[in-house]
């Protein structure tokens, strides 16, 4: 997640600094075949070019703002998890019984459920087929580099196979690992913990409905998340609004370059500011739409899963009484992830 108020005029050159070589490349070479060659017939009259550019307009904001729906309601499901993690924290601290070996059971259910948290964030983060460090090689190598400068790998952490092995006892840990879906499986696990708590009367049956309830909630956080994740923007109007962008990106020059020539003073090369100016403004809006259809990538526009995570294991850990509790995730580069 970016933080800073502002994109630095720096960062935006190393987030578009290869788009601009090319686009003024491209603008060149239009204006040297209409004047240098002579090849005037290439000229676009500028109506039926500022048409297309109008609908190109109007697709590239839908997609956005499908895009932005995707990332904002990722950000709400952690924002639940958020919630009703700390309520399922006081519910354990609170309704079970902690005479004799209950304060053990307890302290088992909250670090089952950090271990829930981490898997869960792991899971999110495998690459799926349509992201983009499933893309071409050049694309594939600089979200690579991203991710290592701005991104995920900013962070030295140990992963959540660790924290599993730190927080389950070996049996459980075996046993999950076993299966399709670890985090689901964790879920069972303290539903069958609830559910000895409650035969054995540690947990009476108004409270351990209570609780199991939580359980669903958290459920159902995870299979909303699971949808975004395993469920792509649409490729057809991923695609389509990406053609479109470059379809408009290639006639403009050739729309713009007559408009010049028949302007007194100036040049048919004064046109190439220009240019480069449009099709980079509309490139960068479809960026920025493409940038956010993915909401778990692990790069800067991320929901920032380790830092939500991180401090739900504190919040947990501190309910327990413990002193020793990881520290917060620090931002870094003016990205929090």
């Amino acid at each position: 997640m970016l933080i800073k108020r502002n994109f630095t005029f720096s960062s935006l050159l190393k987030f578009t600094g290869f788009h601009l070589v090319w686009l003024t490349a491209y603008s060149l070479l239009a204006v040297y075949l209409y004047q240098g060659l002579g090849l005037t017939v290439m000229g676009i009259p500028w109506l039926p070019v500022s048409l297309v550019g109008i609908a190109v307009a109007f697709y590239v904001g839908f997609k956005n703002n499908a895009s932005y729906e995707r990332l904002w309601e990722a950000r709400k499901i952690w924002g639940s998890i958020v919630n009703d993690s700390r309520s399922f924290g006081i519910a354990c601290k609170n309704l079970i019984d902690g005479s004799g070996e209950g304060q053990e059971t307890i302290k088992k259910l909250i670090y089952r459920h950090i271990c829930w948290l981490y898997t869960l964030r792991g899971q999110l983060l495998k690459p799926a087929p349509w992201e983009h460090i499933n893309a071409n090689f050049m694309i594939r190598s600089m979200v690579m580099r991203r991710i290592q400068s701005h991104g995920t790998g900013m962070y030295d952490i140990e992963s959540h196979e660790e924290q599993l092995k730190k927080l389950l006892d070996s049996e459980e840990n075996e046993q999950i690992h076993g299966t399709s879906n670890m985090a689901t499986q964790l879920l069972d696990l303290q539903a069958a913990t609830l559910s000895q708590l409650n035969n054995s009367g540690r947990l009476n049956n108004f409270r351990h409905m209570n609780m199991q309830n939580l359980l669903y909630d958290f459920y159902e956080h995870q299979g909303k998340a699971e949808r975004i994740k395993n469920y792509p923007f649409p490729r057809q109007y991923a695609s389509i609004g990406f053609y479109f962008v470059g379809i408009f990106i290639l006639l403009l020059p050739f729309g713009i370059i007559p408009e010049f020539a028949d302007l007194p003073g100036v040049t048919v090369w004064h046109s190439v500011p220009f240019s480069i100016l449009v099709s980079w403004v509309f490139l960068m809006m479809e960026l920025v739409g493409d940038y956010s259809e993915n909401p778990f990538e692990g790069m800067a526009n991320d929901i920032p899963m380790l830092a939500i995570v991180r401090n739900i294991e504190i919040d947990l850990r501190e309910m327990l009484g413990e002193k020793d509790v990881p520290p917060p995730i620090k931002i870094k580069n003016d990205i929090l992830m």
